[in-house]
């Protein structure tokens, strides 16, 4: 690689000079920058952005770290932050734990020593406090979004997990279903609990009971979703609301292969609005997180130097997987 020692040779200044022109000092001259931007170009000269940062300490560069990059709702919310990162000159570095906290911690400290300006993170169902997450960063500026802990400080970004699923199982309640289940989720996340919570509400709320063993845990995949309804169908539940649209995937292919029409028999209704769900037949009714707006919240958050919680509202979207009335 050509170094800064090197444009100077061939330019037969000292690599002082050389630094302070490609860094736009204003103590060079325009005739000398000019002559080692020329030379630089020449000499396919690319500067050490890693090496820089040492020495400064910090960077241009946010890190976001998501469980899964192929889920619609972190690619969305990768797109709405990166809109406002790079508005504003930040360049963005993407990382995944495939929901490991063992990966989380790797991805951290990886960033950390890259020196970014800050951290935009949404941690695995293997994260069971933000202990890490502080150890790690330090005062390195942290927003959280999704998923987040209470007790790693800066600003925290949600969706109104309650409302959602309040949404979702007061719209089964009123086509008529009347043995509802859920897929819920994992507990040790905050965001799964809420909805948990918004099940429960609705179910309250119309004056049914809430039956614990209609409530399942731990399924937020295709196969453990899948796994679960068919435990729930077993159970004779009518209707499932699912705390994912992969989970919800998973509950109609057990409820086809079941003999169970959709939504006739059972009616189903997923979160995350993937952008499968309205390709499906039947169509899969989601209740929309709307992700691109929460990773351009996240970001401003950042930006900003904002702590607190913001809640970004969600929606439920009616199709024909529960749509029996």
């Amino acid at each position: 690689m050509t170094t800064i020692t090197d444009i100077a040779q061939a330019l037969g200044i000292t690599p002082s000079t050389v630094s302070r022109a490609l860094a736009g000092n204003p103590r060079v001259k325009e005739q000398t920058r000019l002559a080692v931007e020329k030379k630089a170009a020449e000499m396919g000269y690319e500067r050490n952005v890693v090496a820089s940062n040492l020495r400064k300490g910090r960077s241009n560069i946010v890190g976001i770290v998501v469980p899964r990059v192929r889920r619609e709702f972190f690619a969305n919310f990768i797109g709405g932050a990166e809109d406002v990162l790079s508005g504003a000159g930040y360049n963005v570095l993407i990382c995944q734990s495939q929901e490991s906290l063992d990966a989380e911690i790797r991805a951290l400290k990886a960033l950390r020593n890259y020196r970014v300006a800050g951290v935009l993170i949404s941690h695995s169902v293997e994260s069971l406090s933000g202990k890490h997450i502080r150890e790690i960063m330090g005062d390195l500026p942290i927003v959280q979004f999704d998923r987040v802990f209470p007790d790693v400080p800066g600003a925290k970004i949600v969706g109104a997990n309650c409302d959602g699923a309040y949404q979702a199982t007061r719209h089964l309640i009123r086509q008529g279903y009347r043995r509802i289940g859920t897929i819920a989720g994992y507990m040790s996340c905050m965001a799964f609990v809420e909805r948990l919570a918004g099940y429960r509400m609705a179910l309250e709320d119309a004056g049914m009971s809430y039956d614990e063993s209609l409530v399942y845990k731990d399924s937020i995949l295709y196969d453990t979703g899948k796994a679960s309804a068919q435990k729930a169908f077993a159970n004779g539940c009518d209707a499932l609301y699912c705390c994912g649209d992969y989970a919800a995937l998973g509950a109609m292919d057990a409820a086809r292969e079941a003999g169970l029409g959709i939504p006739e028999d059972v009616g189903i209704v997923g979160t995350a609005n993937e952008f499968w769900a309205s390709l499906m037949a039947p169509a899969l009714s989601s209740v929309s997180q709307h992700p691109f707006d929460m990773g351009r919240a996240a970001a401003l958050a950042f930006l900003e130097g904002r702590t607190g919680t913001e809640v970004i509202p969600m929606e439920l979207n009616i199709r024909e997987s529960s749509k029996k009335v």
